[in-house]
């Protein structure tokens, strides 16, 4: 939808994970001894080509892998990863943290959502986390609850603590034993902390909120992959925060791994 250049975040994360510890003192949880492997990047994903190769790399990766990390890349990985994943959509769940839907017509950064439900993930097993007023249309929300999904506002967050939201996303979306997959896109957090994400908004989620959510979500043994989406080094601070808070979701969705 805007020009970008999240191609580059998987080896700015990669880079920024180098300045971090491997020890979360507050769970005393060290993330030594757990296996890791860096699958590599997946150039030109884009499109129906670009999808082809993204389907193939990933197809029989969970037969080997208990919990996968994606990292992108635009928003538009959701669908060509969850479709790589599982041949048949029907059978998953779906949490996305996001300020938007994601459920525009066409094939788009904005538009993933609306294709996996197309593809047959039953939107009674969605679950969209930090919706923000004023990112939306009234038609996509419509388009949603029409189909059934649950909609978390950023609103109904205030009076909420992220456990209670996280368990409450787990349940329906894990419903009838289902494997989850989780939606990153690092705009449903606050703009001060997310300047290199271009659609965050002032007034999101804070990089705490969202560190808490990426623990939380690996520590579910349902969640088989997370993708981590919607940052563009280019246009980041100076201090790297973004990238920074991005490296420290894969920690925390490591460290809740650990716990399972």
């Amino acid at each position: 939808i805007s020009p970008t250049s999240a191609h580059l975040t998987p080896k700015a994360i990669r880079e920024a994970l180098a300045k971090y510890s491997t020890y979360a003192g507050s769970k005393n949880i060290d993330l030594r001894g757990l296996n890791f492997t860096d699958l590599g990047d997946i150039t030109n994903p884009d499109g129906q080509d670009g999808k082809k190769r993204v389907n193939k790399k990933l197809t029989g990766v969970l037969d080997n892998y208990k919990t996968l990390i994606a990292l992108g890349g635009d928003n538009s990985i959701t669908y060509s990863v969850a479709s790589g994943l599982w041949p048949d959509l029907s059978k998953i769940g779906l949490i996305t943290f996001d300020a938007h839907h994601d459920l525009r017509d066409g094939e788009s950064n904005g538009s993933p959502i609306w294709r996996l439900m197309q593809a047959g993930l039953p939107g009674k097993n969605i679950v969209q986390i930090g919706i923000a007023d004023f990112a939306n249309s009234a038609e996509y929300a419509d388009r949603a609850k029409e189909h059934g999904v649950t909609v978390i506002t950023r609103a109904q967050m205030r009076s909420a603590t992220m456990p209670e939201i996280i368990a409450k996303a787990l349940e329906i979306a894990g419903m009838g034993g289902r494997e989850i997959y989780v939606d990153v896109d690092v705009d449903v957090c606050d703009r001060s902390v997310a300047p290199a994400c271009p659609a965050s908004l002032p007034g999101g989620i804070s990089a705490d909120e969202l560190r808490q959510a990426a623990f939380l979500a690996g520590a579910n043994y349902k969640v088989r992959a997370v993708d981590i989406t919607e940052i563009d080094p280019k246009r980041d601070s100076k201090d790297e925060r973004t990238v920074r808070l991005a490296a420290l979701l894969v920690l925390e969705i490591a460290a809740g791994y650990k716990t399972r």
